[in-house]
């Protein structure tokens, strides 16, 4: 016959055990980092990368220009509404496939001239970004990288 002792041995192990597993889930749960959301500005807790010195003084020559806006709606959306969607909110077609997720542009007016110019241009194949946006430099000129900001701005409200 066994004793009581001994069945209630393998109880207390199991017992132990369950308590310690939730005490590290607790523990990680209040030690992890939490994570803003993507449209989430600096003051929240997203750090936004400097721009490098070639493009950190640029600055929107067609700011407010209606003719701007209106070219840079036709390239956004040929170019850049399939990842972003078609009002800027990170909502296109090709988003659910891609991580990191595309950024909610028309949520962000908080970006200066000067990164969005460097984004747009440069891309996300970089440190800290990592993302599928392509680098536009090659393909948009200057003045139509400044058209689609003007365009995004205009999203912005």
């Amino acid at each position: 016959m066994r004793s009581n002792k001994a069945e209630m041995l393998p109880i207390k192990y199991v017992f132990s055990l369950l308590l310690i597993v939730m005490a590290l889930f607790a523990l990680a749960a209040c030690g992890a980092k939490q994570t803003p959301p993507p449209s989430a500005p600096p003051s929240e807790g997203r750090e936004i990368p400097t721009p490098p010195p070639e493009y950190a003084n640029k600055k929107n020559p067609l700011t407010g220009n209606a003719g701007a806006i209106e070219t840079g709606k036709g390239i956004y959306n040929s170019n850049c509404a399939s990842c972003h969607g078609e009002t800027g909110l990170g909502d296109g077609p090709a988003a659910k496939s891609l991580n990191p997720p595309p950024r909610p542009l028309a949520q962000e007016a908080y970006l200066t001239d000067a990164y969005m110019f460097w984004r747009i241009s440069e891309g996300g194949g970089m440190p800290p970004f990592q993302s599928a946006m392509p680098a536009w430099k090659s393909f948009l000129s200057e003045e139509k990288i400044w058209q689609v900001i003007a365009y995004l701005r205009s999203l912005m409200g």
